[in-house]
């Protein structure tokens, strides 16, 4: 097959972002210019840059090669993220715009520190470290996303794809910073966003109808049609209902979504940002799933459920519409890998390295430091995926739940309960992460795969809630 139309599209594509990054540096005159784009993004720009961050490679490999699998059980994991993004603007985004700009803070760990400043350095040093070690395996998820994607659509070496994909992302995320990341990710939202319209509209069609798509699907597996039909025995199918539904939990928390609530331009925007985000969400994952779907009639035989997407858009489309496809698949990589870079670059250089140097006036030193740092955490990402085998699926739900449980319940009480304490959010961080942790490598599988998120919310939770009522008389208690 000739790749040369599918490589011409891939070109185009990645100097459009490198392009993009070139523009973004015109911001770069402070920290928060360079790691939060100067709190001046547009309510559009922040919908659909959450979206993109927030789905990444799982939507469009993982969530429709899950429902390859298990056909409409998937849908619960549909209204687990759309509860998830309406809570998140709903409960978090306003607060968190209006109080971050009251405190002058432009990043998580930044906020915490500054709103309880008794505890200040510990939460800084704790929340680092966690979205460090939580940041390189989602990295890592992404990397893998990618060496599948382009060994389906190219035939490259898996190694190669890893690589191709990691640089250029690299490259404009430390160029451009976050201004950089926020506009690529609109961008690359509506890419995907065609994706997973065109592929499902256009499968159906070649399938006969939604009709001949029941039926095929009902020839080939009865249980693909009952949502409920997850396992043996009512136990497991509650808890792969629960488990589904709480995949949208970590939206409330994670900070790489949290920054783009800090840089809205207007906290009269938050509205209209939500409602736009929640209407992508939808169309974002119920498109995933109807692709998995067709895929299981089309290509009932895949060795791999999460090659599902990229085999239907070589087998549907001419080769220039399929280079368009191939770079949504790379979209959906790149706006949640620039994210985290971003995110863990400004961890290290703003909240560390600013407070261990107390240096004065060093913006520009912060930039030039972030985007070595953000060169070493991208080939460390791509270094981890070469040796991971594993399903994108399960790997980011892993680095998921473990940054969600850790700062979704104490950024929840932070911002709506003043009874929460500095050393209660400390509590709240560890017991989150290291429940997340411990549950996925060592009691998933004997409760039937319950999803880590759950119990380490309910630990986070009670944690900075128990600790907090326990110091509210030692620590300086942050205010609404």
């Amino acid at each position: 097959m000739d790749n040369s139309p599918i490589v011409a599209v891939l070109l185009v594509y990645l100097g459009f972002m490198l392009a993009i990054g070139v523009w973004a540096r015109r911001s770069h005159d402070s920290a928060a210019g360079y790691f939060l784009a100067g709190r001046k993004l547009p309510y559009w720009i922040v919908a659909f840059s959450m979206n993109a961050t927030g789905e990444s490679a799982w939507l469009l490999l993982g969530l429709s090669g899950v429902a390859y699998l298990t056909g409409l059980q998937a849908l619960w994991v549909v209204a687990g993220e759309t509860i998830g993004v309406a809570l998140a603007w709903l409960l978090v985004a306003r607060r968190l715009n209006e109080q971050s700009r009251e405190n002058n803070t432009i990043t998580v760990p930044d906020f915490l520190s500054t709103r309880f400043p008794a505890q200040g350095a510990p939460i800084r040093y704790v929340s680092v470290a966690i979205i460090l070690v939580m940041a390189c395996a989602y990295i890592a998820a992404q990397m893998l996303a990618t060496g599948k994607a382009f060994n389906v659509f190219l035939g490259w070496n898996y190694s190669t794809g890893v690589w191709v994909g990691g640089l250029v992302t690299v490259a404009y995320t430390a160029f451009g910073g976050f201004k950089a990341v926020a506009y690529t990710d609109a961008v690359q939202a509506l890419l995907m966003l065609f994706a997973l319209v065109a592929i499902p509209v256009v499968g159906i069609a070649a399938i006969g109808g939604p009709t001949e798509l029941w039926h095929g699907l009902q020839a080939i597996d009865p249980r693909l049609l009952i949502p409920w039909s997850v396992g043996e025995g009512k136990l497991v199918a509650v808890v792969a209902i629960a488990s589904a539904l709480a995949v949208g939990l970590p939206f409330l928390g994670v900070p790489q979504l949290l920054v783009r609530f800090m840089a809205t331009r207007d906290t009269r925007d938050v509205p209209r940002a939500a409602a736009v985000s929640i209407v992508v969400i939808i169309l974002f994952d119920v498109g995933a799933v109807a692709t998995g779907l067709v895929g299981r009639i089309l290509f009932p035989s895949l060795g791999d459920a999460e090659q599902v997407m990229p085999v239907l858009a070589q087998e549907l489309f001419s080769p220039i519409v399929t280079g368009v496809l191939v770079v949504a698949v790379l979209s959906a990589v790149m706006s949640t890998v620039s994210s985290l870079l971003n995110l863990a670059s400004s961890a290290l250089v703003h909240d560390i390295y600013r407070k261990v140097s107390q240096r004065s006036g060093s913006s520009r030193r912060e930039a030039i430091i972030g985007q070595w740092v953000t060169l070493a955490l991208g080939i460390a990402g791509c270094l981890v995926a070469l040796v991971q085998d594993g399903f994108i699926f399960s790997l980011v739900l892993f680095a998921w739940s473990g940054l969600g449980a850790a700062f979704g319940p104490v950024m929840l009480c932070t911002l709506r309960w003043s009874g929460t304490t500095g050393r209660g959010v400390i509590a709240g961080m560890i017991a989150g992460f290291f429940t997340s942790v411990t549950w996925a490598l060592l009691a998933k599988s004997a409760t039937f795969g319950l999803y880590e998120m759950i119990p380490a919310s309910v630990a986070s939770l009670l944690a900075t809630v128990l600790v907090s009522r326990a110091t509210a008389v030692d620590d300086q208690v942050g205010e609404k």
